[in-house]
């Protein structure tokens, strides 16, 4: 225990540190990578092991819902601090594709995690209804805006694909085992949201509908599962409509 403790008291002071640093770079212009290379692996890291410490924790209703808004904050601080080192660059060019993505990811994740905690608490969700429903919705904005934080390749840019099925892969989004996990999670909550409220949406059974078409031809075999996904696309009801990813999800 006082080992994780004097862990987490270096780690408080590297990322002051870092704090301190990046405010200067605002001033001396020097190396834009120093804020991907560095600060934000520092908030990786650190907002890891507390999601960890979460999960293994089973989400305590107690402290839960301050601890996922602060986690969420510290996984903003990155894109907040590269809007404010490089002010005329978009906040993808400066921390690049990939770690824009995990840190969109790492959000949304948290909060399916957490919501997949929630469903199996009937009673809690009967007192906290809006609660459960607005912690779906912003998951699944999460990671509909991973999804379209790289644009998805057209086959007829003059692009030569030596193999059909990676060709379909990038053509659909699909860059990683990653993405494929988000279609799967988007699905998940967007099936719990309608059981508790009325609404009308096709968000969810399109995401499912592609990740089954995915596993059941090019990824045939290579141990995806798609049973819980074919069990929610038959469920006689309709999907939950997240209206503020509707905006995101025009271009699927």
């Amino acid at each position: 225990m006082i080992a994780v403790t004097s862990s987490v008291t270096l780690k408080d002071r590297r990322i002051f540190e870092l704090d301190n640093k990046c405010a200067s770079l605002r001033t001396e212009k020097q190396d834009d990578d120093y804020l991907q290379n560095d600060y934000t692996q520092v908030i990786l890291d650190i907002t890891f092991y507390e999601e960890n410490k979460l999960v293994d924790q089973e989400f305590p209703e107690d402290c839960s819902p301050f601890k996922i808004q602060q986690l969420r904050q510290d996984l903003t601080e990155p894109e907040v601090l590269a809007g404010r080192l490089v002010p005329a660059q978009e906040v993808q060019s400066v921390l690049g594709l990939e770690v824009l993505e995990c840190l969109y990811w790492r959000r949304g994740v948290l909060i399916y995690m957490y919501c997949h905690t929630l469903h199996q608490r009937k009673q809690w969700i009967k007192k906290n209804k809006a609660i459960f429903l607005k912690c779906l919705q912003e998951g699944i904005c999460y990671l509909m805006r991973m999804l379209h934080v790289r644009n998805s390749v057209k086959l007829n840019d003059g692009v030569v694909f030596h193999n059909s099925a990676t060709a379909n892969f990038l053509a659909e989004g699909i860059f990683s085992d990653t993405h494929m996990l988000m279609m799967m999670y988007i699905g998940e909550m967007c099936f719990w949201a309608v059981k508790y409220e009325d609404c009308s949406v096709d968000i969810g059974t399109q995401i499912l509908h592609k990740y089954v078409l995915v596993c059941d031809a090019p990824l045939q075999g290579q141990g995806w599962n798609t049973e819980n996904a074919k069990e929610i696309l038959t469920e006689p009801i309709v999907f939950y409509r997240c209206s503020v990813c509707v905006f995101a999800y025009k271009t699927l």
